[in-house]
């Protein structure tokens, strides 16, 4: 292994050397290029250097050349040239002389001297020291001699005597003339009367321009080059900070660098279009050779530049990748040293996690353990391949590490594989173990409820051969139900369950296989006598007639009944005879309404469609015409100080309801041309959406006072003259509202067309979501108008209801009621109904026009929806109902405007009742079966889904044996200790005392026989104490269960093939009773019909049309979980009752 290791660092150090390699060749290309720059442009003396020299213009070079090239330099007339001093003269000279190329210089200069207004006395002085001082190589000299006559004269006869004392080759010249048998006119200027434009102003600029553009270059390749040194020259630092650190300072020399290049490859650019502006202005311009070769410095130094730049783009991409590389790897070692240890310790945890359990709860709570260590484990291994994924993109992208990443990305994964393969092992175990323990519990108990079953079997009933029978047929229905319950192959389990079966287990496994032996003996035995009391002959029996009875309608039709249903039989059978024979003509006329249908649902979704696309105009137009305009400067003077920075409370949400329509809902809808009979899904997935609509409404009132405090500045009445409208803005500010409102109108007309089609559940499910929207936005627009409530209204839960009612009040003090007499006319008060309370406010209508006269309400009282009780039908109207807490002792009766909006009250006001009734009888279920069963013979516990009638008739004898205390038992509430224990003789005895409905709807024509006429018209609602979950409800079923039609309330899912299966809003029909308390039952919804155990019905159905109260509340017992309910009910007999 360490082998391994130094092996692969002695890879990783050739890429890096390699690497190193690489960039120290570039560096060198660099560094060849700048030194070049340098050598070639260390120039002896620069123009600025000796600028006022150059101004006096005692010698100038004016770019022109002799016939065989040689450079010409002229030196006009100077009347003070012998007063110059001689470093003056020199720097002039030397610098002249070094302009032209090494080529031309080397040919020799001509000199040109111009004294024709001089005296001979100057032009020797002149030539004398030009002979002892020219730097360069002078090839001849031309001298105008002066024109005077005595001058010239003198200087033809001394110039002879003194010609060798110059010791250069001098010519005299006369005139003009004859310079130009010696050079060409084309190269001279002008006062030499040639045709070359000079001006020594512009030449001095250009070469000092050129020159400071030579230096720039110098400067560039002089910094690049020292960078580039230390570029080659840097170690490769170890840790991520000294990185990242040295990373961004190379980063920002590079960008000054760079910054450096391209000012001076601007400049130079600048200088070659200047030099070549004379081209630019006169095509026929003939450069000198001078200007010829100042642009081919430039140009040579911008060609130079742009090498260099080129090479240091690619000598600083390989440094920087190489940084970059070092920073990954830096960066990847850092958490592979922080991950690594993790993956350890989990795997290590994971190692020594017991998979062993010794109960199903102690099974679960191993797995809970389990699953919370494999959350983290996850979370750890998903780091761990993210990491290792990483790694694997530094590889792809050719990384210098890649034998020191490529090991640690495999150790990576080998220890997350090992981890989740413990966790599924683990896993496994234990949830094999889990389910032995569950089969082991259900065998246990079914041994249990068969042991109960045997002892609850009376030894009376059985005497008879109908009593031995049915004994006979219960054995062998629960003995039918031993495959589902009981484990038979011991062998085959312990085979299966072998990796999880410890000593503590496996004694436990024994002890089931015996009691299981055990009971199937019992069963035996007790099923062998049953059989043999049954065989008994039995003394023949005289029949008798029998007793009349009622029976349903529906179990028994009378005459009538069966000959309507025999004549609509009839009738039934013709029609289909006349369908059949007409059945070509029946299809034409379907295939016609079914085409006439689909044209009105296209014009319906063409409508939907253009107005959405107006509507999205519309909006944009307010948004960029009247909003984007109140940000506009040159409008701001016509904006008034009460509209400035209030364009959020004019226009609210309008941007994001416009952004929603533009990007979203409109593309969503013209997705649905085609089949406009689905566009009800389209607003089902927008539902959440549309939501923004009740933001923009609670604003509108707000919005509304503002327009109209600015309706007639001069901004508004500016904006829609640019617009061309002719309604004004606040027109445009309804459109929302308008529009929310048009969508219902819409999917109205299109489920009107769409009956029977696919789509047709998801328009009428999309119909009442925007129906509910709207409510939502009508109730939140009068919730927001309370005052005077102290606490938060969002605590209240959700806004159910809404609406004014006339509202009296009673007080209860000490046992009598004492009704408010001082109050004959009612309160007027506006309820609000939320999920938790109920709001009573007085409604206060404020003065304005539109939305300002919008109502306020004074919050005055509130009830707690937990302590609240109803009575639907008070004394004396229809439309009253009472609203009462705390066992009546405050009462509000409440008059609704008319019975249907009363009927919708009582109804949300017992929907929201009974949502906490079954919370509280969930929470009671739960609390009760986390309690362990009570084992021993004295308990009555059964697991049947129906009770023996053994059972009933021991409870009988056991309430016989209790005398029944009305005055305790009002006021007691026994709390049972477990779920489906049988009531205790004091419980029962006073349930019959106090009869109270123990569901939590009464059904109307249940009798109350132990309260009197006054009782109950004084007791219009009253509490049970006895909890509806605990109480032994079987004895009401066989006295009050009458065939009619019921709604069911709560969802029943059925427990064998013979049994039904309800849902909550479904009407079902009681039809018969059948043996061991079932009724067979039929779902009027679905059609189906099937066995309900009559202990269910109570809690599932209560039956249409009957008035009824409620009242819930909650609290905690001894550790359990308690509820009462209080009813209110129409006491009539069964013959009332109108299935």
């Amino acid at each position: 292994m360490r082998g391994h290791a130094c092996g692969c660092r002695t890879m990783a150090l050739n890429r890096v050397s390699q690497l190193c390699h690489e960039i120290t060749r570039l560096w060198l290309q660099l560094k060849m290029i700048t030194d070049d720059i340098l050598k070639k442009e260390d120039g002896p003396l620069l123009a600025a250097q000796i600028g006022s020299e150059l101004q006096k213009q005692f010698a100038i070079l004016p770019g022109g050349r002799g016939i065989d090239g040689h450079p010409v330099i002229f030196l006009p007339e100077f009347p003070a040239f012998g007063e110059l001093p001689e470093e003056e003269l020199q720097n002039v000279l030397r610098y002249l002389t070094s302009v032209p190329s090494v080529a031309a210089s080397g040919e020799g200069f001509i000199l040109i001297i111009d004294r024709r207004l001089d005296r001979w006395a100057a032009v020797r002085a002149t030539l004398l020291r030009i002979a002892g001082s020219f730097p360069g190589n002078l090839h001849l000299v031309l001298v105008l001699r002066p024109t005077a006559l005595f001058q010239r004269t003198l200087s033809d006869f001394l110039f002879k005597f003194n010609r060798d004392e110059f010791k250069m080759k001098v010519v005299m010249l006369s005139t003009v003339t004859e310079l130009h048998t010696y050079i060409d006119p084309g190269q001279l200027t002008t006062e030499l009367g040639g045709t070359q434009q000079y001006c020594h102003d512009s030449w001095i600029s250009h070469r000092t321009a050129i020159e400071a553009f030579a230096l720039m270059v110098k400067t560039v390749a002089q910094t690049l080059q020292a960078f580039g040194t230390e570029l080659a020259e840097t170690e490769l630092p170890n840790d991520t900070e000294a990185t990242v650190d040295l990373l961004h300072k190379h980063t920002l020399q590079k960008d000054t660098m760079k910054e450096d290049l391209k000012v001076a490859l601007s400049q130079g650019g600048r200088l070659l279009a200047c030099i070549n502006e004379p081209l630019q202005s006169d095509p026929d311009y003939s450069m000198t050779q001078d200007e010829m070769e100042n642009l081919a410095t430039v140009q040579r130094l911008m060609g130079q530049l742009n090498e260099t730049e080129t090479a240091f783009d690619d000598f600083w991409d390989r440094h920087s990748t190489k940084l970059e590389q070092c920073l990954q790897l830096r960066h990847f070692e850092k958490h592979f040293r922080e991950v690594r240890p993790q993956l350890d310790v989990m795997f290590e945890r994971l190692s020594g996690f017991s998979e062993v359990s010794i109960s199903p709860a102690h099974a679960e709570h191993v797995l809970r353990e389990l699953s919370s260590h494999e959350e983290k484990a996850c979370e750890l291994m998903d780091l761990a391949l993210s990491l290792a994924s990483e790694g694997d993109r530094l590889i792809e992208n050719s990384h210098y590490a890649e034998d020191s990443i490529r090991p640690k990305c495999g150790e990576l994964r080998g220890v997350c594989e090992e981890i989740g393969s413990t966790l599924r092992s683990k896993k496994g175990l234990l949830l094999r173990a889990r389910e032995l323990h569950h089969a082991l519990e259900k065998a246990f108990q079914w041994c249990e409820d068969g042991i109960l079953l045997l002892a609850n079997q009376p030894v009376d009933r059985c005497q008879s051969q109908d009593g031995a029978e049915a004994a006979l047929q219960e054995l062998e229905r629960y003995l039918d139900t031993a495959a589902l319950h009981t484990i038979s192959d011991r062998g085959a389990i312990c085979c299966q369950y072998e990796a999880v079966l410890n000593p503590q287990l496996r004694d436990h496994m024994d002890k089931v296989f015996q009691k299981q032996s055990s009971v199937q003996e019992m069963f035996e035995k007790r099923r062998v006598s049953l059989k043999k009391l049954a065989a008994k002959q039995t003394r023949p029996v005289q029949p008798v007639a029998p007793r009349p009875e009622v029976k349903s309608p529906l179990s028994s039709p009378n005459p009538e009944r069966k000959e309507r249903r025999y004549s609509a039989d009839s009738a039934l059978c013709k029609k289909g005879e006349s369908l059949v024979h007409n059945g070509s003509t029946r299809h034409a006329s379907l295939s016609e309404e079914e085409e006439n249908l689909a044209v009105l649902r296209r014009h319906v979704m063409n409508e939907l469609l253009e107005t959405e696309r107006a509507y999205v105009e519309e909006l944009l137009c307010v948004l960029e015409g009247y909003a984007a305009e109140m940000d506009n400067p040159a409008m701001a003077h016509l904006i008034p100080s009460t509209l400035q920075s209030k364009k959020d409370i004019l226009f609210g949400n309008m941007p994001e309801i416009y952004q929603f329509h533009k990007r979203t809902f409109l593309k969503d809808l013209e997705a649905y041309t085609d089949c406009p009979e689905l566009v009800g899904r389209c607003f089902l997935e927008r539902m959440k959406d549309l939501q923004i609509y009740e933001a923009y409404c609670q604003n509108k009132p707000r919005s509304e006072s503002l327009w109209r405090q600015c309706s007639d500045c001069a901004f508004f009445q500016e904006c829609q003259k640019k617009l061309e409208h002719k309604l004004g803005l606040d027109s445009y500010l309804l459109k929302p509202v308008q529009r929310i409102t048009k969508y219902q109108l819409l999917l109205k007309e299109l489920l009107k067309y769409s009956k029977g089609c696919d789509g047709a559940n998801d328009l009428q499910e999309a119909l009442s979501s925007i129906l509910g929207i709207l409510k939502a936005v009508n109730d939140s627009m009068h919730l927001i108008a309370i005052t005077g409530y102290e606490g938060n209204l969002s605590d209240l839960g959700r806004l159910l209801m809404q609406g004014s009612f006339s509202v009296w009040t009673e007080h209860k003090k000490g046992h009598a009621k004492v009704k408010d007499l001082a109050r004959f006319k009612p309160m007027q008060r506006h309820l609000f109904l939320h999920e938790k309370a109920l709001l009573f406010c007085k409604k206060r209508e404020e003065n304005g026009e539109g939305y300002e006269k919008a109502p306020s309400y004074s919050f005055k009282h509130s009830l707690s929806m937990s302590a609240v009780g109803i009575t639907e039908n008070a004394k004396g109207d229809n439309k009253k109902f009472e609203i009462w807490s705390n066992s009546r002792e405050e009462v509000f009766i409440v008059q609704a405007p008319t019975a249907e909006i009363k009927t919708a009250w009582v109804n949300e006001i017992r929907k929201v009742l009974t949502q906490q009734l079954k919370a509280c009888r969930d929470a009671t279920q739960q609390k009760s079966s986390d309690s362990p069963n009570p084992t021993s013979n004295n308990s009555s516990v059964s697991l049947s889904p129906f009770r023996s009638s053994a059972q009933k008739n021991q409870r009988k004898q056991d309430e016989k044996k209790v005398e029944p205390n009305p005055t305790s038992e009002a006021n007691s509430c026994p709390s049972p200790k477990h779920k489906g224990s049988a009531l205790s003789p004091e419980l029962s005895s006073k349930r019959h005392s106090v009869k109270s409905d123990p569901t939590p709807f009464g059904f109307k024509g249940w009798n109350k026989p132990s309260l009197s006429a006054d009782a109950s018209e004084e007791n219009d609602g009253f509490s049970s104490g006895e909890d509806p979950m605990t109480s032994d409800i079987e004895d009401e079923v066989v006295k009050k269960l009458a065939p009619g039609k019921y709604s069911v309330v709560a969802d029943c899912e059925k427990a064998g093939p013979q049994e039904l299966s309800v849902k909550s809003g479904d009407m079902v029909q009681l039809i018969r009773e059948g043996e061991d308390g079932q009724w067979f039952v039929k779902n009027l919804h679905s059609g189906k019909e099937g066995w309900v155990a009559a202990a269910n019905l109570l809690s599932l159905i209560s039956e249409s049309k009957s008035s009824q109260s409620l009242s819930s509340s909650d609290g905690s017992v001894s550790g359990n979980l308690s509820t009462s309910s209080s009813c209110s009910e129409t006491y009539t007999s069964f013959s009332d009752i109108k299935p």
